[in-house]
């Protein structure tokens, strides 16, 4: 995933779908990888990645969103 950074992890599928949100309501592009298994969800866990250019700024909000 070139010019692509990880921001976020998490093995939660709603708190994944809520910091996607958060995001793109900022106006930043996610891409979301799940590697979750598919027969025992408990295993695995699903990454947002953004562009290199709003990693920090991702970052950000995601901290903010951590907070509330």
């Amino acid at each position: 995933m070139e010019n692509r950074k990880l921001v976020y992890t998490t093995t939660q599928d709603h708190m994944a779908s809520l910091m996607k949100g958060k995001l793109e309501a900022e106006g930043i592009n996610v891409l979301v990888l799940n590697q979750k298994d598919s027969a025992y969800t408990v295993f695995g866990s699903i990454e947002l990645y953004v562009a290199t250019e709003e990693e920090d700024r991702a970052k950000e909000i995601i901290a903010d969103g951590k907070e509330e």
